[in-house]
């Protein structure tokens, strides 16, 4: 279990993210489509998961902009995972003009945050996403990941980019 703040107020997730070197664990979220969408589907390319509680949120929605701006030009498949709706998600990134980034939504279960240790477990924001980030090689290991520590701080974009190679 990992310690967090929102506010200052501590938090709990329900366990920690993956180890480095380790494989990530599989997930099935859901698309704009509402498709069900597997980490198979992105297989053999460098991932950067961003998991966010909500882009509905100010921090979650400008860090979403930024990392679709860093994503231009690269790679890797950078993936934007919330508990939002896929019509939310959709209708967001359709306002935005983001066009490299791909929105995941958790609307069908919590497995996704509870196997990526991410699942908050008390305070406010009790069942939804702490947020984080993982970065993935071609072959699904992890690379690097940050749990930000206070929930309305912004991740460290230059060190999850610098992780993509």
């Amino acid at each position: 279990m990992a310690k967090i703040t929102l506010k200052g107020a501590a938090v709990s997730t329900n366990g920690e993210l993956p180890a480095k070197g380790s494989r990530a664990p599989d997930f099935e979220l859901v698309d704009s489509s509402l498709r069900d969408r597997t980490l198979g589907d992105f297989a053999g390319r460098k991932k950067l998961i961003y998991i966010v509680p909500s882009i509905d949120t100010s921090v979650c929605a400008a860090s979403t902009r930024r990392f679709n701006e860093l994503a231009a030009g690269r790679d890797a498949t950078l993936l934007i995972v919330s508990c939002d709706l896929p019509f939310a998600q959709k209708r967001f990134c359709d306002a935005e003009d983001l066009r490299n980034v791909t929105t995941l939504s958790m609307m069908r279960s919590r497995r996704f945050a509870e196997n990526y240790g991410v699942l908050i477990k008390d305070g406010p924001l009790a069942g939804i996403s702490a947020r984080a980030i993982v970065v993935l090689d071609a072959n699904d290991r992890v690379l690097y990941t940050e749990l930000v520590p206070e929930i309305s701080q912004h991740p460290n974009y230059d060190a999850a980019i610098a992780a993509l190679g």
